[in-house]
């Protein structure tokens, strides 16, 4: 809320305040612009005429950094064509003084349900009580108010994509877009497209010039999930934007300048894919400004049960069920699972369970996890290598999966694409073919 006068300021806050939002007020429209360059804020509410800098000027300074923000502007002096210049540089509306709480609770409401891709209040906060991850959402939060390259690196299911929105959602760049591309989901060649974007014409199918992802996350964050498998042309290609701040389009004459924070996340340990030539180390050093590390579900065993518990809430309003919550069984036997799809895993086990539970409570019969439970002790023989530990443990979860991939991967906290380099490598590829060859027989 931004005005020059004390006393409405104060009339304001108390107003909202009572309704249960979170209010910050500023005296003048530069105080403003101070505050909204450290924050980001769901809506600006403010006074026109104030002095060295009124409210349709921060009306416009606001719509040019933050288009997507709703600002209301007050005043007690209004005509047509305040309020018409004020919708013509996009202010949501414009309010007469004085006026009621309720109108003016009424145009608060609607300015934030206005929002198009980010509902008022949504949260990305992470839930834990761990004390060795608590910290490393302090670090985010920390990293979070620097334009520094982030990355994160964890084993699939853990949230990194969740990690990775809530450093968004606390940087400066909040208002800006969110966007992410999976590195291992494309093709070299696709990728490169997604990536950087390219001009009509650039190759065969090229209809119509399209930007790249680094465009569209101009001013915002562009998250590239599972780095580590980009190959290597396009590691050079994406070092030269980090270092240059522009990106060349397929098929482009000129260089496109962009202004975006990156967060990059891996399931890989990135150093030994240096060491082992798969990456780029000039590349890993521009990444690895920031590094976050989020430990696996398996070693911090309190927040299973609390993830339970958030998940039970979560499915059952989601499904449109009365309040529905774990047995002890239930609650045991999960404590006891091995979680090789961490987080994920679990989510999608509460999630299966609630949808098909009839009764309030569920069981331990009701929750299927599709590994193993936490193993007291594996038989290792002393002298194999880890080259064959590996070609075991890929074939045995391949095994239990029925030969599916996909499932297969998530288990193993690899991805797809390096699933198929090491069926390749170890020669499981036939084996796969004739355990389903033989299944057909049967």
């Amino acid at each position: 809320m931004v005005d020059d006068e004390p006393q409405m300021l104060i009339a304001i806050n108390e107003t909202l305040r009572r309704r249960g939002y979170s209010i910050t007020t500023a005296g003048s429209a530069k105080e403003a612009l101070c505050r909204l360059r450290e924050k980001y804020y769901d809506l600006v509410l403010t006074d026109v005429r104030m002095p060295e800098m009124n409210g349709l000027d921060l009306l416009k300074k606001v719509k040019a950094s933050a288009p997507q923000t709703p600002v209301v502007l007050l005043t007690a002096y209004g005509t047509i064509q305040n309020a018409v210049d004020a919708m013509k540089h996009g202010a949501f509306d414009y309010l007469m003084k004085p006026f009621s709480s309720e109108s003016l609770e009424s145009v608060v409401r609607r300015a934030l349900a206005s929002m198009p891709e980010r509902e008022a209040g949504q949260s990305y906060e992470i839930v834990t009580q761990d004390p060795a991850f608590s910290l490393v959402l302090e670090r985010a939060r920390q990293a979070a108010t620097s334009t520094a390259t982030v990355l994160v690196e964890a084993e699939s299911g853990t949230g990194k994509e969740l990690l990775a929105r809530m450093i968004h959602q606390h940087s400066p760049r909040a208002s800006g877009p969110f966007v992410a591309v999976n590195c291992a989901a494309l093709p070299e060649n696709l990728l490169e497209s997604e990536l950087f974007g390219f001009e009509r014409g650039a190759f065969t199918g090229a209809s119509v010039s399209k930007p790249g992802k680094f465009e569209l996350a101009h001013r915002g964050t562009l998250l590239l999930d599972e780095v580590g498998e980009m190959a290597s042309i396009l590691q050079a290609k994406l070092l030269r934007v980090l270092q240059e701040h522009e990106v060349d389009r397929i098929g482009g004459r000129e260089p496109v300048h962009i202004d975006v924070r990156v967060i990059a996340t891996t399931n890989r340990d990135l150093a030994v894919r240096v060491r082992e030539g798969g990456f780029r180390e000039d590349l890993y050093y521009r990444l690895n400004v920031i590094r976050l590390n989020i430990p696996p579900l398996r070693q911090r065993s309190g927040d299973i049960l609390l993830l339970a518990d958030f998940f039970c809430r979560r499915y059952a309003k989601a499904f449109g069920k009365a309040s529905v919550r774990c047995s002890p069984a239930a609650l045991d036997k999960l404590s006891r699972h091995h979680w090789p799809g961490n987080v994920r895993e679990l989510e999608n086990a509460i999630q299966r369970a609630v949808a098909l539970s009839t009764a309030p409570v569920i069981e331990p019969e009701d929750l299927l996890m599709a590994g193993p439970a936490a193993p007291s002790g594996a038989a290792v023989q002393v002298g194999t290598t880890v080259r064959e530990m590996e070609r075991q443990l890929i074939q045995k979860t391949l095994e239990n999966t029925g030969g599916n991939r996909t499932q297969a991967a998530r288990l193993l906290g690899i991805s797809l694409r390096t699933l198929r380099n090491k069926l390749n490598e170890f020669g499981l590829q036939d084996r796969r073919a004739n355990l389903a060859q033989a299944r057909v027989s049967m």
